[in-house]
């Protein structure tokens, strides 16, 4: 039998690499983010590596802005969901305060080098990013504990619609998503998260806590022990 040595033979296939599992029930673990569950409610940033820089605590949502009927005598408006970003907040100096746009209460402590910040007040959800808050992570030292919760300062208490979510932002290490996921139609304000310090580790844990009222109802839900007056933008 001849051999046609002009024919060279067809190299092997390359070997298919490894694909990771799909996020989700799968099992698939994400390296870029966090995503807090009942099943997994808390996460460690020391742990992650999440240590020193800036947490940047972003929450967006849609405002819903369709029209509704009012009766003769209401106020107008759209009906588009404004949501305010805010936190209760206790540093180791025994000192307590919230951060939030009502009131112009931007940041904490009020005189010095700010611990926490709010850039600002945003009414437009995800169209222009939503609203900021900045944690200085070098200065956990001085932090106790800071609850995050968000209101709707503006339309008609609809949390499904406005389809919240709230993303932590680390200087490194994974970003932690929290979703507002479980409405009541009833409550104008969901505690979302609570970071505490914890012998140095500050934990992020989940909450999702729909109050049927407002900062002072947080206060006493949390057991803050503030003074609470009305407030305005």
């Amino acid at each position: 039998m001849a051999i046609d040595y002009t024919k060279r033979p067809k190299p092997p296939a390359p070997a298919t690499p490894p694909t990771a599992a799909p996020a989700g029930n799968g099992g698939g673990v994400s390296l870029s983010k966090v995503t807090l569950t009942k099943a997994q409610p808390s996460v460690s940033l020391s742990k992650r590596g999440a240590t020193g820089g800036q947490l940047r605590v972003n929450l967006q949502w849609s405002t819903g802005a369709q029209p509704v009927k009012r009766g003769l005598f209401s106020r107008g408006g759209s009906g588009a969901i404004d949501l305010d970003l805010a936190c209760l907040w206790e540093f180791t100096d025994g000192s307590k305060g919230v951060v939030q746009a009502l009131g112009n209460a931007f940041q904490a402590p009020t005189h010095g080098v700010p611990i926490i910040s709010l850039d600002g007040d945003d009414r437009s959800g995800s169209v222009a990013g939503g609203e900021n808050m900045r944690i200085d992570l070098a200065r956990v030292a001085e932090i106790r504990r800071i609850l995050v919760f968000t209101f709707i300062y503006e339309g008609v208490p609809n949390w499904a619609s406005a389809d919240g979510v709230v993303t932590l932002y680390p200087a490194s290490g994974p970003e932690i998503e929290v979703r507002l996921d479980e409405p009541d139609p009833q409550a104008r304000t969901c505690v979302i998260a609570m970071l505490e310090n914890r012998g140095g580790d500050l934990v992020v844990q989940r909450e999702m806590n729909y109050i049927r009222g407002g900062q002072s109802d947080v206060d006493q839900a949390y057991g803050w022990g503030m003074q609470w007056a009305r407030g305005r933008k």
